[in-house]
């Protein structure tokens, strides 16, 4: 990375003279001349804020990204939590939308017009992360003196652009921005995997939507699915995400099915055992019949009876989300936190997939269906960040519950952190402490 204060000089140089000194990145330097072309004052930004509050409430409510919005609030938001950052998302304009986070980095953007609502294009604002990514259509990180405005240089930031899919539009803009944190390369690497997680949940959304338009039945109910999370909780959560941008009213409300009958909105807590049966099926979407559902759902003796029963009561309160009994099995796709784990997994994030796990699977279950499905993902989560190398990684996964007394992934840790540190010395430490437990 250039040094900030040959950056600096550099900046100075460039507006004085318009020549370019050796040594600025090419993204950069390119940045800096279309900023310049386009007039941007360099010492104070003008984003575009003309969009009234309410507008933008009824912009936001339409807009696709919206579905997508409680992705980004698990993996980034929640994840960076504590940090000196805000999370933002844009348009395919550059219009912020959504600026959540640190209360105190808010309020510091919100001087330089960093709010919802404003336009943050290059040709407004000058080189920064959100409007320099729609500039190239890329992923960007821009820090300090990289900006083209002096009082955006306080700042460092990190976007990528996000696409439709199907068709490689690109529908707006993800970022971090902040202090330190927001210049390390973990955190253009958890925005770039946070981006994957949402252009995929986008394409599966209009998946299902087409497959409702299309279908002639009442069996499906396309933009109807919710999402299911039941990692570190209790009981599962059925969420409706994201309210009324993707067809779903508010919870304990009722919306009108493809078959015109009304049904309770599947949104809100749900109790253990409809947590587990909503999960089992999701694992199972060829559907599963009374008796398998008894022998996942029951360590010992569970009737079919008493297994209708349960799916009947499940059905009064997720409507269309439950479809066929013979077998049973979901109306629609139905997304669940593990989905987005094993994602994370499959592009190799360790980091946002970590953050993505807050816990086991319905660690209160005795059900053996979950139970499979809590030791396989703690096993998937373990075993990538054991062969990550990650001394991070690794620090992270033994702070868990789960990982506290993990004697292999203490030895992991012994054996890659650099002898002297504090991490080697804990991990001595704490296997020493195993080691006497296990006599």
């Amino acid at each position: 990375m250039t040094d900030p204060a040959t950056v600096s000089a550099a900046h100075e140089a460039f507006l004085s003279t318009g020549a370019l000194p050796p040594g600025i990145r090419p993204l950069v330097a390119a940045s800096w001349r279309r900023s310049a072309r386009s007039g941007v004052d360099p010492d104070v930004p003008h984003p575009d804020v003309s969009m009234s509050d309410a507008d933008l409430g009824s912009y936001r409510a339409r807009h696709p990204l919206a579905r997508a919005m409680p992705i980004v609030r698990d993996l980034l938001v929640a994840g960076l939590a504590g940090e000196s950052a805000v999370v933002a998302m844009t348009d395919d304009s550059g219009r912020l939308l959504w600026v959540e986070g640190s209360t105190s980095v808010r309020d510091d953007v919100g001087r330089i017009g960093f709010v919802e609502g404003a336009v943050w294009r290059e040709e407004r604002v000058g080189t920064n992360a959100p409007g320099t990514a729609l500039a190239t259509g890329r992923p960007v990180q821009v820090l300090g003196a990289e900006h083209f405005t002096r009082p955006v240089q306080s700042f460092n930031c990190a976007a990528a652009p996000v696409r439709d899919l199907r068709t490689g539009r690109v529908l707006g803009v993800l970022d971090v921005t902040g202090g330190q944190v927001a210049a390390s390369g973990l955190v253009l690497s958890l925005v770039r995997a946070s981006v994957a997680a949402v252009e995929r949940e986008l394409a599966e959304r209009a998946e299902r939507s087409e497959q409702f338009e299309q279908s002639a039945t009442g069996s499906r109910i396309g933009p109807f699915a919710p999402r299911l999370d039941v990692l570190g909780v209790s009981n599962g959560v059925l969420r409706a995400a994201p309210g009324a941008a993707a067809g779903w009213p508010a919870p304990g409300t009722y919306a009108t099915a493809p078959d015109g009958g009304t049904h309770a909105a599947p949104s809100g807590r749900l109790s253990l055992r409809h947590s587990e049966i909503l999960l089992l099926l999701a694992a199972s979407p060829r559907g599963l019949g009374a008796d398998e559902l008894a022998v996942l759902l029951h360590p010992g003796e569970l009737s079919d009876v008493t297994v209708r029963a349960e799916v009947s009561r499940l059905r009064r309160a997720v409507g269309p989300l439950l479809g066929g009994s013979r077998p049973y099995r979901l109306g629609a796709p139905l997304r669940t936190d593990l989905d987005t784990v094993r994602d994370l997994l499959a592009a190799g994030d360790v980091h946002a997939a970590l953050t993505a796990y807050p816990g086991p699977v319905l660690p209160r279950s005795v059900a053996p269906g979950v139970e499979r499905l809590r030791d396989e993902l703690s096993a998937e989560v373990r075993g990538a960040v054991l062969a990550s190398g990650d001394v991070g990684a690794l620090g992270r996964w033994l702070a868990s519950d789960e990982g506290a007394d993990d004697h292999g992934a203490w030895r992991r840790l012994a054996a890659l952190a650099a002898p002297g540190t504090p991490a080697a010395a804990r991990a001595r430490a704490r296997l020493a402490l195993l080691d006497r437990s296990l006599r």
